[in-house]
């Protein structure tokens, strides 16, 4: 049976997640903000679930309703037929987005929302379902657009971009979903040798070391919603999880470097690693900026220097970005670098022409990612 999702990603990666859906097998991709409208089977939605790098969580729409205002919402809640989706004995909650004239407020509308539910299982169950806003049995999404409420099951859970191998954060950490994303974007291979040299709490040689050795990163999730859905089909999912864990790799095809002036820092990476069971597979080094050497001929730098949002003043960070281009400048002929950042003066003082330039959201916050070609 075909169904209708919507895949939710942060801003600016919406070409790149409806890429990454095509390749797992959806079909009528159609990338709209922030998210990606496709269609595929029950299989797709699990397998989307847990091979997914880019986006956040899929959404299974089940009504939309007219909702002018909150009595005409909570009326056309209460009529849908809740019992396919939820029973009394299942904790659940509602996620709201959205608004209009007369529901500008998203926690008041996910109240009427909840009010609307417990109700309808009162006149049918006499009992209702307990509300858990940190681990709900079933989670409900509503985004209200215009005089329309698109009611949705949360498929997924907790964020996709939680993988769960990661309790130890930098001061200023990428989510693994724009990790993986930059990577795409950088045309990262996992046959080409791969280097971080600011690698902070160590997410971007993760990302590439799950990448390389084809690991599945919904692997580490501990459970997704759809698991609590009454068509849940635990054979199909198993069997899935079976084909996930066979196609895994045991080495790397390249190298994977990173590397930070901060031992600190380093010990946090060393630990996220080993929390995916990928530690062997990443050369970790405490090394100054200034230090840093090619580990081989030729390879790709991704780095996410600290831009002045989060972490130092300008003076220091136009140094930092100077010492930078120097060392890509001295040391790396034959690599190609790309440099994400969010201050347009500070990659000035890289000092390098940029060959490409692509715009990219660091959560709020608008960045480029600025392309090398170092010969």
């Amino acid at each position: 049976m075909t169904n209708t999702y919507f895949a939710t990603v942060a801003r600016g990666l919406e070409e790149i997640a409806a890429k990454e859906l095509e390749d797992l097998g959806a079909k009528e991709v159609i990338p709209d903000f922030t998210g990606v409208h496709f269609q595929g089977d029950k299989e797709l939605l699990y397998r989307v679930n847990l091979w997914s790098r880019i986006i956040f969580r899929v959404l299974v729409p089940i009504e939309t309703v007219d909702s002018d205002d909150s009595t005409q919402l909570y009326d056309n809640v209460q009529q849908i037929d809740w019992s396919n989706y939820l029973q009394p004995d299942q904790t659940f909650a509602v996620n709201c987005t959205g608004n209009n004239q007369n529901l500008n407020h998203t926690h008041f509308t996910a109240l009427q929302i909840k009010q609307a539910i417990v109700d309808y299982q009162y006149q049918v169950f006499q009992e209702r379902s307990d509300i858990d806003v940190k681990n709900p049995n079933i989670l409900i999404n509503a985004h209200i657009k215009d005089n329309h409420c698109i009611i949705s099951l949360d498929s997924t859970g907790e964020s996709l971009h939680k993988r769960g191998y990661r309790p130890a954060m930098g001061l200023a950490p990428l989510k693994e979903t724009l990790a993986a994303a930059l990577l795409k974007m950088a045309n990262w291979e996992p046959n080409i040798p791969f280097l971080d040299p600011m690698c902070g709490s160590g997410i971007l040689p993760i990302e590439a070391a799950l990448q390389g050795l084809n690991i599945a990163p919904g692997l580490y999730h501990k459970q997704f919603s759809f698991e609590n859905w009454q068509d849940f089909d635990q054979t199909l999912y198993e069997k899935i999880i079976q084909e996930a864990e066979q196609q895994q790799l045991t080495n790397l095809k390249a190298p994977i470097f990173g590397s930070d002036q901060d031992f600190d820092i380093i010990k946090q990476a060393k630990t996220n690693a080993r929390n995916c069971y990928v530690n062997h597979q990443i050369e970790f080094s405490q090394i100054e900026l200034e230090d840093v050497e090619p580990p081989t001929d030729q390879g790709i730098i991704v780095c996410n220097p600290p831009y002045g949002k989060r972490l130092g003043n300008s003076q220091e960070l136009g140094e930092l970005y100077k010492l930078l281009g120097d060392v890509f400048k001295q040391k790396f002929k034959g690599w190609t670098a790309y440099v994400l950042t969010g201050n347009k003066e500070l990659s000035k003082q890289i000092g390098l022409r940029t060959s490409r330039r692509l715009p990219v959201y660091n959560g709020s916050i608008a960045c480029t990612l600025l392309k090398y070609e170092l010969y």
